[in-house]
């Protein structure tokens, strides 16, 4: 028998609009916040010469402030509204890379920060479930994949958008170029459609229902199997990932040069459109712990890849196979928490999730960085990655506990 609230979503096309919005969010706050500081480090390094080691340590605090940050959205959503903070998200990322664009000195860099972190933290990966997940039950694995496509679509448009501007017009004024555009086409959108709440009753917001019990506190999760399971899964998933996409064009270049790195690192990303979308829509009410540790096998193999070729095929093929699981580690943590947690805890613990990633991947990029300059090469920094994707596959079947 089909639920009154699965019923509820498929006669409402509006809900699908909210899932646009996200998508469209989505693809700004990646391309601003995830992919804009790997493109700034090699702008600002080139332009003003200032030490790699430098800016990398400001991209790192970007990264580790917002996983700080984070933690508390479910309580600003709740305080603020979701509106509001969404609002004040897309704004301060957009200060954040004009800061970061405009920065004179290496110190201002680090005043920078606190502003692209707050956008990053409001706008990412917890704020997209939050704006999505109360529409959707039943169609929930096929809404959240759909408006977490646009982080992969951020990732193929981004990277060139920011390069062609910073080359016509200078890296500053390309930050305010694409601030600008931002902040023009997501501030309506976010008013018109954020603000909007489920009007039947079976659709309420999660966070809004009379909950069974009170809610779980955030000491609670963390000695809870099932969470410390989650978590441990896509923190070292997400490490790998996330070391890898920042060296993958210096790990290309000598296989497909400048240019060829580039198609392929934009092939990684459209591929994960791909995988996110088959996932979605073979997903359904299958065990999602099974299908996360089932993700994780191809990305250890296309890496594996990575680590052992040097010839084009190989290589391309490898970056399909790891980019095909790069987007369900966004969109799987909060699927896995709606099957395992209960509805007044899934907030908390898809920001608590997001925060941990966070702050594991945030280190990632130096890591790797050191492993290559100790080895002369990226086999021992890749392999690892290999390793942390084995163990994600293992962790992830660790424990489950329906609820």
């Amino acid at each position: 028998m089909t639920s009154p609230r699965a019923e509820a979503e498929t006669a409402a096309p509006f809900a699908w609009s909210i899932v646009g919005v996200a998508f469209v969010l989505a693809a700004f706050a990646w391309g601003i916040g995830f992919y804009g500081p790997s493109i700034l480090l090699q702008a600002l390094h080139k332009a003003r010469g200032w030490p790699i080691a430098t800016i990398s340590s400001a991209i790192s605090l970007h990264f580790l402030l917002s996983a700080g940050m984070v933690v508390y959205l479910p309580e600003a959503h709740r305080r603020l509204g979701l509106t509001n903070v969404t609002l004040a998200g897309v704004g301060l990322a957009a200060l954040g890379a004009v800061a970061w664009a405009n920065a004179q000195a290496t110190w201002q860099l680090f005043l920078a920060v606190p502003l692209s972190s707050a956008g990053w933290a409001a706008t990412s990966g917890a704020a997209i479930n939050a704006i999505v997940s109360p529409w959707f039950d039943k169609n929930r694995a096929k809404a959240l994949s759909l408006a977490f496509n646009g982080a992969s679509v951020g990732g193929v448009i981004f990277p060139p958008a920011w390069a062609a501007l910073a080359s016509a017009f200078g890296i500053a004024n390309a930050a305010a170029i694409l601030a600008a555009v931002m902040v023009a086409i997501l501030c309506p959108l976010v008013f018109r459609f954020v603000r909007a709440r489920p009007l039947r009753p079976e659709t309420i917001r999660e966070g809004d229902r009379a909950p069974s019990r009170n809610q779980l506190a955030r000491r609670d999760l963390l000695r809870d199997r099932r969470f410390v399971s989650l978590s441990g899964a896509f923190a070292l998933g997400l490490f790998a990932q996330v070391g890898l996409f920042a060296h993958l064009v210096a790990r290309l270049g000598p296989v497909f040069g400048d240019a060829g790195a580039a198609l392929a690192l934009s092939a990684t990303a459209a591929s994960a459109v791909v995988g996110r979308t088959l996932l979605a829509w073979t997903l359904g009410d299958r065990i999602r712990r099974h299908a996360a540790s089932a993700n994780f096998v191809p990305q250890a193999a296309g890496v594996l890849l990575l680590v052992l070729a040097s010839q084009p095929v190989p290589v391309g093929l490898g970056c399909i196979l790891f980019g095909l699981g790069v987007g369900n580690l966004i969109s799987l943590p909060p699927l896995i928490a709606q099957q395992e947690f209960e509805p007044q805890d899934v907030p908390t613990v898809v920001a608590l999730v997001t925060a941990i990633n966070q702050a594991v991947f945030a280190c990632a990029p130096a890591i790797f960085g050191l492993l290559r300059d100790a080895a002369g090469d990226y086999t021992i920094a890749f392999a690892l990655a290999a390793c942390a994707q084995v163990a994600a596959a293992l962790v992830i079947r660790a424990s489950r506990a329906p609820r």
